[in-house]
């Protein structure tokens, strides 16, 4: 690993921007940044916050959204979480905490605004890029082309190679699935073999 990779994987796990807002959220949690990446990496997969259970973990995707995922993408876990291959920068390191209902409150913007643009710029390797959900989908093409997942992820032939637009693997979004059966039977083939081409080449 470089050392601008190290000072900037550092910085980051020290940061404490965002200590007051989550202390006032219904966990009442510290910051705890989940940065898993290395320059290097051909694949870049931009998701949305850590869980709980990834707050805990320290490792992103380590819940069953993460399960949900290795499995869209064809994936065993060795090579899912090896930073040198596979970037899991998500558009919030930390966990923001659940409102009062126990709803999982939405990245903070500043997170993104004061990080993304460093680390994106380590990873000039990337070859494929997944983003999971609207948080991602909207920074990473802007609202004009993301305004909505289900719009988004629909145009994803428009995006491939380079780019595949997924929905959240939350379980939640189950029903989402069933609604759109052309998601597994048109969009995940089609990932799994470039992602199997950029990881092979």
């Amino acid at each position: 690993m470089t050392d601008g990779a190290s000072r900037l994987l550092a910085e980051i796990a020290a940061c404490r921007l965002c200590a007051a807002d989550f202390a006032r959220t219904a966990t009442a949690h510290a910051p705890r940044p989940v940065a898993w990446f290395q320059p290097g990496a051909t694949v870049l997969i931009a998701g949305q916050a850590p869980g709980a259970r990834v707050h805990a973990a320290g490792r992103p995707f380590a819940d069953p959204s993460g399960d949900r995922l290795r499995a869209w993408l064809g994936l065993d876990p060795a090579t899912f979480w090896d930073r040198r291959r596979i970037a899991l920068v998500p558009m919030a390191f930390c966990f923001p905490g659940y409102d009062a209902a126990g709803s999982d409150l939405p990245p903070p913007a500043r997170c993104a605004a004061v990080w993304r643009a460093r680390v994106l710029a380590l990873l000039s390797g990337v070859r494929l890029t997944f983003l999971v959900g609207g948080h991602a989908q909207r920074w990473h093409l802007g609202p004009a082309r993301a305004p909505s997942v289900t719009a988004c992820v629909a145009a994803w032939r428009d995006l491939a190679p380079a780019v595949f637009p997924l929905p959240h693997p939350s379980w939640r979004n189950t029903a989402w699935l069933r609604r759109n059966p052309w998601f597994d039977a048109e969009l995940l083939p089609a990932a799994r073999r470039r992602l199997a081409e950029v990881l092979d080449g």
